[in-house]
This record gives structure tokens, C-alpha cells and sequence, in this order.
């Protein structure tokens, strides 16, 4: 791996970490609203960033490069209802698919087929997480932010 392709890890890596801290951040928010299950469900997601992050250090550990983790950055969180709490989730989501693509397409470019089944899996699981999210916000704005609703969202989420 060259090390352009090893600086890009690196920001992905950074790029985890920050993701995780903003879900445990959106987490803190929900748990302020009494919403325990959809703190837990931003709880889990927070630690699924942290295994994300590790697997491309694993990455860059086994094909003897340096990972090196970079400032993060945690945006500071404005919403008004829990639906916004969730589309900060989507659009941070978001944010990280195109970096993975951009990362795909730098691999891709430099020829460097041993990147590419770490990089395919966080293709498909950017997939995932984003119909996740985005799911839940359909949800949200279906139920309107009432109370029945919202609480049943929130059970449900307590489970998954």
C-alpha cells in the first residue's frame, strides 16, 4: 500500500472514531428525553463504530503500515426532536458511505487489490446502516413525534 492509499485509512479510521462519539453523544441526547431504548440502540451504534475503526486498523496492521488516528471531532448537537437526532445520524451516515466510495475509488486507481475485500465489506455495510437510519426516521415522522408512537419506536428499538 502506498502512502497516499495509507494516509486515507488513517482518516477513515479518525473518521469511526468520530462517528462513534457522535452516536454516543446522540445517545446522551435521547437518554435526556427519557428514551432509553433508542439511547441504547445510539449506544450500540457508537460501539459498532469502535469495531469499524479497529477492522481497518487491522487492515493497515496486517499489511505492515502505520495506522494513525487523526483529531476527532465531535459536531456539537442542535435538535429539537428526536427525529433530528436521527437524521444527524443519517446524514453523518451519509457522510461516511461517500468516504468509503472515495476510498474505494483511490484503491481502485492505485491498483490495490488487497484493499479491496475490507473495502467491499464497508461498501455493503454502509448500505445497511443507512436503510437503518433512514428507516427509523421514516418511522418518526410517521408517528409524528407523538407519545404512543414514540414510545412504541422506542421499545422496539430497546430490543434490536
Amino acid at each position: 500500500m502506498n502512502e497516499e492509499l495509507e494516509v486515507e485509512f488513517g482518516k477513515q479510521i479518525t473518521r469511526e472514531f468520530g462517528s462513534a462519539m457522535l452516536y454516543r453523544q446522540l445517545a446522551v441526547e435521547l437518554e435526556l428525553r427519557d428514551l432509553p431504548g433508542m439511547a441504547s440502540w445510539m449506544r450500540a451504534h457508537s460501539t459498532e463504530e469502535l469495531g469499524h475503526a479497529d477492522r481497518l486498523i487491522d487492515h493497515l496492521v496486517a499489511r505492515d503500515n502505520r495506522p494513525v488516528i487523526g483529531d476527532v471531532v465531535v459536531p456539537s448537537i442542535k435538535a429539537d426532536t428526536v427525529t433530528e437526532l436521527f437524521e444527524i445520524a443519517l446524514d453523518a451516515e451519509r457522510e461516511i458511505s461517500e468516504a468509503i466510495r472515495g476510498l474505494y475509488r483511490l484503491a481502485q486507481e492505485q491498483g490495490d487489490i488487497d484493499s479491496r475485500p475490507t473495502i467491499d465489506w464497508f461498501v455493503s455495510e454502509q448500505i445497511e446502516e443507512e436503510d437503518a437510519v433512514s428507516e427509523i426516521v421514516g418511522r418518526l415522522k410517521l408517528v409524528n413525534e407523538e407519545g404512543p408512537g414514540l414510545l412504541r419506536i422506542d421499545a422496539e428499538l430497546a430490543s434490536a
